[in-house]
């Protein structure tokens, strides 16, 4: 009888190290969708264009996740100019406004590798370094990985270590959406793929 409770503990656990896709790859039914005709499926990726936007749009979960590994490729047509972009998490929507509140994992410009803090200190709060971007291709596909464990959060830039950053303050959000972003400003295609989540908790 112990053995076979051993089995089931184990089995548990081999299940909870599994990723699972993050929506179901047909259409955009397990998102919120807050200005239609930006976004798209198109051969299983999620596609955002935007032709100029004088804000942030984002392509936001209907689920919320609290401590969890992310996995997302991504690829940004204006990845050597100006345009910007991000995947959100741990974030809730700004009331009255096309903005949301949380952490990014951002990327384009200076950004690239960085954990920024949107609509809330608005800043910077952890810089990616040389090194960490020496894999990055500016106008192709990459991969991002986020883990959010309670107060630390590291994200990894095709592979390599990009942030490993501790919130020093308790009262910020650990529960909320995913989000994918189109930033305001220049014309910008976006390309998602392969969006795949594991539950830490």
């Amino acid at each position: 009888m112990k053995f076979i409770a051993l089995l089931a503990i184990c089995g548990a656990a081999a299940a909870g190290d599994k990723f699972e896709p993050l929506w179901n790859g047909k259409n955009l039914d397990d998102f919120v969708v807050d200005t239609p005709g930006l976004w798209r499926v198109e051969r299983g990726e999620i596609v955002g264009v935007s032709p100029g936007l004088k804000y942030n749009d984002f392509l936001r979960t209907k689920q919320l996740f609290g401590d969890f590994v992310l996995k997302a490729k991504f690829k940004m047509t204006d990845g050597t100019g100006k345009a910007n972009s991000g995947i959100q998490f741990r974030s809730k929507p700004m009331p009255g406004s096309h903005e949301v509140i949380g952490y990014q994992a951002d990327m384009g410009q200076q950004y690239w590798g960085c954990l920024y803090d949107e609509s809330r200190r608005r800043k910077v709060l952890a810089q990616a370094s040389a090194e960490s971007l020496a894999t990055l291709k500016k106008d192709g596909w990459n991969e991002y990985t986020v883990t959010a464990d309670g107060p630390r959060i590291v994200l990894e830039l095709n592979g390599v270590k990009s942030v490993d950053f501790t919130e020093p303050d308790p009262a910020m959000e650990r529960t909320g959406f995913i989000a994918l972003q189109l930033h305001g400003g220049p014309p910008l295609e976006m390309r998602f793929k392969d969006l795949r989540i594991r539950r830490l908790r």
